[in-house]
């Protein structure tokens, strides 16, 4: 049993932050229709390079799970196909600027007076609530991220801002979204009612702010970049070994206590500069002035050697494909292959949610543009060939 596998998901967005929501509802097991523009279809098939035999692997790495059905519903009768669709769905994902889809009689309030149990769940840059000048915006995850303020501080301190290196604005709002659904559909088992989820990726970048928000709050003022250094903790940064960087994490006195002796150094807890936390904030230059040095006498191996035997949470800074072959990455299943019919074997990050009854799966690889047009209008619609085969000639929709 997969714990979703009642439902049905009609998913009209493209890109990443919506289809990042459909792929785990697809993950959990529900069946998803995602719609696609005839002839092109998302617009990611073409992000890359890379690609393989001919297909992104951006694409690729979000799109598993799904069932591609092309329709183009600028045309009255792919309008109608998505009506009748919307009618059978328990949930809708969309990520149009807000009024495209109204302008179409596919907007949420036209849905919901079709079908009262639909989740509608819309994803944009601003929301669909708020001012008008800021709500008709497109939202990339590029521009939100610095609307959002992360780029101010991500960077070294006397630096540019940086973005973060994946799209966090898009990735947050995506899993928002998600969360968003599941709480619906749970409202919707006592109510009988659907409703509009309504996700903007600026709002998502304001939560991640979490206690950077707070200093703000608090002092008056905007936090500043600090590179990889907490604000409010010391140590909590990265340092260079002699061959290599760690990530050094002392999150309470205890800690530094424990990693000053695996150190060597037993003697600077006793130290009333830096003795407790908020003494080694406030004193943070000088605690550097004898970390940083010490931290460059030994390989990083022995650190993490000496840290894990201290308890004390010191990392190495892993590249991507380090990562993904991490010893406790591959046995907790977050790397997978599944089979393409013309990529071939592909690798996939897992399912990170685990469930100890009714986890969740990756039965089948993102799909190819029209590949199950067919087979859905048919199973979900009950159309005959016949109404497939005009359909088609009309370029309302297309199958591969």
């Amino acid at each position: 049993m997969l714990p979703l596998d009642d439902l049905l998901v009609l998913d009209l967005s493209r890109v990443l932050a919506g289809p990042y929501c459909s792929m785990y509802l697809g993950d959990l097991g529900a069946r998803v229709i995602k719609i696609e523009r005839p002839g092109e279809g998302d617009d990611t098939r073409g992000y890359g390079p890379p690609f393989v035999q001919g297909e992104s692997t951006y694409f690729l790495s979000i799109n598993r799970n799904k069932e591609s059905v092309a329709i183009d519903f600028k045309q009255s009768r792919g309008r109608a196909l998505i009506e009748k669709l919307a009618e059978r769905a328990d949930v809708l994902v969309e990520n149009f600027r807000p009024g495209v889809l109204e302008r179409l009689g596919l907007g949420p309030a036209d849905a919901l007076a079709r079908n009262p149990r639909l989740i509608y769940v819309s994803v944009t840059g601003y929301g669909h609530a708020g001012l008008p000048e800021y709500t008709r915006r497109p939202g990339y995850d590029l521009i939100m991220q610095g609307e959002g303020g992360l780029p101010s501080l991500t960077g070294p301190a006397d630096g540019a801002p940086f973005r973060v290196g994946v799209p966090i604005a898009d990735l947050a709002a995506g899993l928002y979204a998600l969360a968003g659904t599941l709480v619906a559909l749970h409202a919707r088992t006592r109510t009988g009612r659907g409703q509009h989820v309504d996700v903007s990726l600026l709002d998502g970048q304001i939560s991640l702010l979490t206690y950077q928000a707070g200093i703000a709050f608090a002092t008056g003022q905007a936090p500043a970049r600090m590179g990889n250094a907490h604000p409010s903790i010391v140590p909590y940064e990265t340092y260079q070994a002699l061959d290599g960087f760690i990530n050094l994490a002392c999150g309470n006195d205890a800690l530094f206590q424990a990693f000053a002796e695996a150190a060597g150094r037993p003697e600077l807890p006793k130290d009333p500069r830096f003795a407790k936390n908020a003494d080694r904030v406030r004193n943070r230059a000088a605690l550097d002035e004898l970390l940083v040095p010490l931290l460059k006498t030994r390989p990083v191996a022995e650190w993490l050697q000496r840290c894990d035997r201290a308890g004390v949470p010191c990392g190495r800074i892993a590249s991507v494909t380090e990562a993904l072959a991490h010893p406790q990455v591959q046995a907790r299943g977050m790397v997978r292959t599944v089979d393409h019919p013309t990529a071939g074997r592909l690798a996939l990050a897992g399912v990170p949610m685990r469930l100890s009854e009714t986890p969740g799966a990756i039965r089948r690889p993102a799909p190819r543009l029209g590949e199950h047009t067919r087979r859905a209008l048919q199973d979900l619609l009950s159309l005959a060939d016949s109404e497939l085969d005009d359909l088609a000639r009309a370029r309302v929709i297309e199958a591969c």
